[in-house]
């Protein structure tokens, strides 16, 4: 009889945790959701190009990338964007997984696999396929979260500062995977 008991009360935890999972997740899909269809320069009407640079992959071209900032120096902590523009058809789903892969590199010990997975379907509701010579741009919004658009609209809000924090650290961070774009991007030679 106790075993059973035990076997009931293992199965309602892991119940529980599924529903917190269900919930969490349609949270997080109706914080992404676009709130007004605006352009990216409405959210930073002052910023300016700070640097830029190229991401190439065995000697392909993948995308540009520029950091738009109105404070100068950089300073992470007010609102900034990136602007990437596409050289090459990428899907949504290698974005995602890509973007994903990059933050747990960073992140792994300071986040949970649960937050990497609710992470995963925000960005999943957040982007869109990608043709070459399309946009999409990122802006940073301290303390508040951070808003994705392409050229045209608003795609989606994700209001988590540490998402944010940690989507951007993919190429802001001392650690990120490419120093020299890193660099380039920051305005330093």
């Amino acid at each position: 009889m106790l075993f059973s008991f035990c076997c009931i009360r293992t199965e309602l935890r892991r119940l529980g945790r599924c529903c917190h999972l269900a919930v969490a997740a349609c949270l997080l899909l109706a914080l992404t959701l676009p709130c007004h269809a605006a352009t990216w320069r409405d959210d930073l009407p002052q910023a300016q190009q700070l640097g830029g640079g190229e991401l190439h992959w065995f000697g392909l071209k993948i995308y540009r990338i520029g950091l738009w900032s109105a404070q100068v120096p950089f300073n992470p902590a007010q609102p900034f964007a990136l602007e990437l523009t596409y050289e090459r058809n990428i899907s949504r789903q290698r974005l995602v997984d890509i973007s994903i892969d990059e933050m747990r590199r960073l992140f792994r010990d300071r986040y949970s696999e649960m937050q990497f997975q609710q992470w995963h379907t925000v960005m999943q509701n957040a982007f869109v396929d990608v043709k070459a010579g399309d946009q999409l741009i990122g802006v940073s919004l301290p303390g508040i979260g951070c808003r994705f658009y392409n050229r045209d609209a608003l795609l989606a809000e994700v209001r988590d500062p540490e998402f944010a924090r940690a989507f951007f650290a993919i190429w802001l961070d001392s650690r990120s995977k490419d120093a020299q774009l890193r660099q380039q991007l920051l305005g330093q030679p």
